[in-house]
């Protein structure tokens, strides 16, 4: 059975065989490498930024390193002792990452992303070469509840693992219900445009658009192929034209509303661009990990708002105090929402009103990354709508 096909069945082995405190146990990880995990895990080494964040909302104080450095707005949420946690990044030579477990001296190293061979092999060669258990998990959006009761049980933290699992599974029963009433051909064109010219964006069955995915709508990118990350061209934006736009960073969230290179989209021209919140954590990726479970309230309210009728403030709020431990206050929520729904559509840290206005979304009438009929451009919704102003 190829190793991507087994992912579904191994969230189940790896509740089975993780270990229960006070005895040491074997823990099959998600490359199908079995594990001899101790019965006290004290220090945990990450070396992926999914992983930084899976270890750091189950078990802070046994982080030993964050593998990607805490941006200053990130620094922001975490408290002042695990910002200032070393920067260990993973080293592409297993010989050098080896010798950075070496100086840790941690319990378990932990790695979470895609599952691959290679990834196997690293982690088999630098713990054979350390002798310090490595596990890889699955860091897809599907498996997210069952990791985190998994490795909370693993660190010693079951009972809050159960309730985070718990919080992740509402989050995608609800996305989930939701879908159930929006018919396939019923779903908006988004673009997902990361980086600081939005040029760059996930293809069909990338992580960087799984919780876009999950959602239910049509990523415009993916009709280009599947794989993980590619560039695209402003004309190919152009062609596709979608109905919604959502920027990872905002040097090009404030090209969409200001520069007249993007006028003429129908996304622009109807005010259906939105930033994605970053701090302390993406909502969407950057990194794709646990904290994506917010991110799935968010776009089910952001896509099918008649449908999902959310209080998303209070959502934000029982999230961030629930996983990272942060009170966010009403003026933070709305720091926080603004550019990603539109500040007008916030009072008090709640949702007042259906986040893309009384005006309906505009759908496609082809099936997902179907060809669009000769003539009609997919998504358009808004053509031959006035552009938007350039304010000055």
């Amino acid at each position: 059975m190829p190793l991507q096909s087994r992912a579904a069945w191994m969230a189940v082995l790896l509740l089975l065989l993780s270990p229960r405190p006070g005895q040491a146990a074997g823990f099959v990880d998600a490359t199908e490498r079995f594990v001899v995990v101790p019965d006290r895990v004290a220090r945990v080494m990450t070396v992926s930024q999914p992983a930084d964040v899976l270890v750091f909302v189950l078990a802070p104080n046994k982080l030993v390193n964050w593998s990607t450095p805490p941006a200053r707005a990130q620094r922001a949420y975490l408290p002042a002792k695990f910002a200032r946690l070393p920067v260990i990044a993973a080293a592409p030579d297993p010989a050098e990452a080896a010798r950075s477990v070496v100086r840790l001296r941690p319990d378990l190293v932990i790695d979470c992303g895609p599952v691959s061979p290679e990834a196997a092999a690293r982690a088999e060669q630098i713990q054979q070469q350390t002798g310090v258990p490595y596990i890889v998990l699955d860091n897809s959006i599907q498996t997210t509840p069952q990791t985190l009761r998994t490795i909370g049980t693993m660190l010693g933290a079951g009972e809050r693992g159960d309730d985070l699992g718990k919080y992740a599974d509402s989050a995608i029963d609800a996305l989930r219900g939701t879908l159930l009433v929006a018919a396939a051909d019923e779903r908006p064109l988004v673009y997902y445009g990361r980086g600081p010219d939005g040029l760059e964006t996930g293809l069909g069955g990338s992580q960087a658009v799984a919780a876009i995915d999950q959602a239910g709508v049509i990523n415009v990118a993916a009709r280009l192929g599947r794989g993980e990350l590619t560039r695209v061209t402003r004309d190919q934006i152009f062609a596709w034209n979608p109905a919604i736009i959502i920027a990872e960073q905002r040097s090009f969230y404030s090209s969409l509303l200001h520069s007249a290179a993007w006028r003429g989209l129908a996304a622009v021209a109807k005010k259906r661009v939105y930033l994605a919140p970053a701090d302390p954590f993406g909502w969407i990726d950057d990194p794709s990990g646990v904290n994506r479970v917010i991110g799935l309230y968010w776009l089910a309210a952001l896509f099918y708002p008649s449908e999902f009728q959310q209080e998303l403030g209070a959502n934000v709020q029982d999230f961030y105090e629930k996983f990272y431990r942060v009170k966010l206050a009403d003026n933070r929520v709305r720091a926080l929402l603004g550019p990603a729904i539109g500040a007008s559509a916030i009072a008090g840290g709640q949702v007042a009103a259906p986040i893309l206005g009384a005006e309906p979304v505009p759908f496609p009438s082809t099936a997902p990354n179907a060809p669009p009929p000769i003539g009609k451009s997919p998504g358009r919704g808004g053509l031959g709508a006035p552009a938007l102003p350039n304010p000055q």
